[in-house]
């Protein structure tokens, strides 16, 4: 992790925002070279280009079209080469298969993105798993309580295998459009523990915390801070900047996801202003503030580009070079 980040965490006055821009493989597969070349013209965000042959059709089985079962049983499926597969197939459509239900036996040290809330409704099924938390059988803990214990047992790999003062990262959608799923009351209820002791290891432990989350989350965003977090991903279009300020400026470090479902609609100059209002509005010389960008695959290649420019001339905010 960069100086700067470690800086931007732990308010200590960075020399700069730290950036990244997320690029999907369909956005490889739709604009090739050209986006190879956009990726040289910005090293301050992507680094030193390497230029090493790339093959642009190449995906991992997650962005492949097809299906394929995971450890757990849950079936994955896509249409679109270069997007994420969704899970399609539920391996408990009942209370009654829970009972009998074990974790995956094999540790594999790694808690995928998906690994606490969104595994449970892989495993149910987000309209059974929305009917668990409305009712509150014990089937629900039960359930809760062997997604959690695994996801310990991989912390624990994934622990033993740090060395210094890390990142551990964590990745589990809260969110919809506009609210929660469910209430923040059951959220407290059922889920806060299963955060709350994942993150304090990882505290136990030395290391810093990072928590990304799509979708709205606005009502528990204490909570993950009062979790352990260091680091809060959250989306500025699902939560509304003002929100995001509110309850994290000074509090965690942001990494601010910046408005992916405006990026293909705006014109370059709307994006300037949004990063430059997000930046002015969530910035502060002690530091606090990294900036994210994953614009997708119908984003036009002009719009990628002054994403890129505008990170990278606010990017000095920290020292008065913007």
């Amino acid at each position: 992790m960069s100086d700067d980040r470690v800086k931007a965490l732990t308010f200590d006055y960075p020399e700069f925002i730290p950036l990244t821009v997320a690029l999907l493989p369909a956005m490889w597969i739709k604009y090739r070279d050209d986006l190879q070349a956009l990726v040289d013209r910005h090293p301050a965000i992507f680094g030193p280009s390497e230029r090493q042959p790339r093959d642009y059709d190449a995906v991992t089985e997650r962005f492949a079209v097809g299906s394929y079962t995971d450890i757990w049983g849950c079936t994955w499926s896509n249409i679109h080469k270069g997007l994420a597969s969704i899970v399609t197939g539920n391996p408990l459509p009942t209370r009654e298969l829970v009972r009998a239900f074990r974790a995956p036996d094999a540790p594999i040290g790694e808690l995928p993105h998906g690994f606490m809330f969104m595994r449970l409704y892989y495993l149910r099924g987000f309209e059974e798993l929305m009917i668990d938390f409305a009712e509150e059988p014990p089937e629900l803990q039960m359930l809760i309580d062997i997604v959690l214990d695994h996801n310990m047992r991989e912390l624990e790999i994934i622990l033993s295998k740090q060395q210094g003062r890390r990142t551990i990262h964590f990745g589990d959608d809260l969110g919809m459009q506009h609210a929660l799923p469910i209430s923040p009351e059951k959220w407290r209820k059922y889920l806060e523990p299963c955060y709350m002791r994942l993150y304090q290891r990882c505290r136990e432990a030395g290391h810093y915390v990072y928590m990304h989350s799509d979708g709205h989350m606005t009502e528990i965003i204490p909570d993950l801070i009062e979790c352990g977090v260091d680091v809060i991903n959250p989306q500025i279009g699902a939560n509304g900047l003002e929100n995001i300020t509110r309850l994290c400026k000074g509090k965690v470090c942001v990494n601010l996801d910046l408005d992916r479902q405006m990026f293909p609609f705006w014109t370059p100059e709307d994006i300037d202003e949004h990063i430059r209002v997000a930046v002015e509005t969530l910035g502060a010389p002690e530091g606090g503030l990294w900036l994210y960008a994953a614009p997708c695959e119908n984003t036009p290649l002009e719009n990628i580009e002054a994403i890129c420019a505008a990170m990278e001339k606010y990017r000095g905010y920290y020292n008065g070079r913007m």
